[in-house]
C-alpha cells in the first residue's frame, strides 16, 4: 500500500464521529415526529402550583392545588390537617389509613387525590354529628376496643363500611350460604376486618364493639353499660 492510499483510508475517529452524527440526526427526526398528547393526558394539566381540584371532606368542599403524585392520605394530613387518618405502613398493609368514599372503605395511602376530584370522602372526624359520636365510635369506647388507640381511626372507619356492605348482603369469604342474609358473626367480623391490623392485640374488643354497633338496641357490659 502507497503512503497517498494510506492517507485515503478512513479512520475510526473519522467512522465514529459519522455514525454519531447520524444517530443524532434519526433522534432528532424521532423527536420532531412525535405523537401529540391525547385529551386525557391534557384534561388537568398541571402547573407550577400544582393540578387544581376539589375535594368534599366531612360535607365540607376544599379547593386545593396539589402535585399529582400527592396520595388522598398526605392530602388530608399535610394539606387539610385531617390527622385524625393516621400513617401506618404507607403501602396498604396496615388499614390505620382507612376512610370512605361515597360511603366504601379504601386505603388512602394507596390511592391518589387527585383521582377523588368531587367524590364524598369520610374520615372519622366526619362520623360524629352534632357533637354526638358515632354508634360506632361510642361502641369502640364502651368496649375499650383499643390501647395505643393509633389504628382505632382506621378500624373504625373500616368497620362502619364493612356494616354498609353487609346491610348490602355482599359475602365475605367465609359466608357458609349466599343466598342467605349474611350472619354477621365472630369468623365473618373477623374476615371483614382482616385489612386492619391492631398492634396492641385488642382483637376480641374490637369484634364486640362492631357486635354493638350492629346492634343498637344491645345493651353493654362494658364501659359503665352503655346502650347504644
Amino acid at each position: 500500500m502507497t503512503q497517498s492510499d494510506e492517507r485515503l483510508r478512513p479512520t475510526r475517529r473519522a467512522i465514529l464521529g459519522t455514525t454519531g452524527a447520524a444517530t443524532a440526526f434519526a433522534a432528532g427526526g424521532m423527536l420532531l415526529t412525535a405523537p401529540e398528547p391525547t385529551a386525557a393526558q391534557t384534561s388537568a394539566p398541571q402547573t407550577a402550583d400544582g393540578v387544581p381540584l376539589s375535594l368534599n371532606v366531612n360535607g365540607r368542599s376544599h379547593a386545593l392545588k396539589l402535585d399529582a403524585r400527592t396520595t388522598l392520605l398526605d392530602a388530608l394530613r399535610d394539606h387539610l390537617q385531617l390527622t385524625g387518618t393516621k400513617k401506618g405502613c404507607d403501602h396498604g398493609q396496615c388499614g390505620a389509613c382507612t376512610v370512605l368514599i361515597d360511603g366504601r372503605r379504601i386505603n388512602s395511602c394507596l390511592t391518589l387525590a387527585v383521582m377523588h376530584d368531587g367524590e364524598q370522602i369520610t374520615t372519622v372526624e366526619g362520623l360524629a354529628v352534632g357533637g354526638r359520636l358515632h354508634p360506632m365510635q361510642a361502641a369502640f369506647v364502651a368496649r375499650d376496643g383499643f390501647q395505643c388507640g393509633y389504628c382505632t381511626s382506621g378500624h373504625i372507619c373500616s368497620a362502619v363500611g364493612m356494616l354498609a356492605e353487609v346491610e348490602k348482603g355482599w359475602p365475605s369469604h367465609v359466608t357458609d350460604d349466599v343466598a342467605k342474609p349474611v350472619a354477621l358473626n365472630d369468623a365473618e367480623i373477623q374476615e371483614r376486618m382482616s385489612g386492619n391490623l391492631c398492634r396492641c392485640a385488642a382483637y376480641p374488643n374490637i369484634v364486640a364493639a362492631i357486635k354493638d354497633a350492629a346492634s343498637p338496641g344491645r345493651t353493654s357490659t362494658a364501659g359503665g353499660g352503655v346502650v347504644l
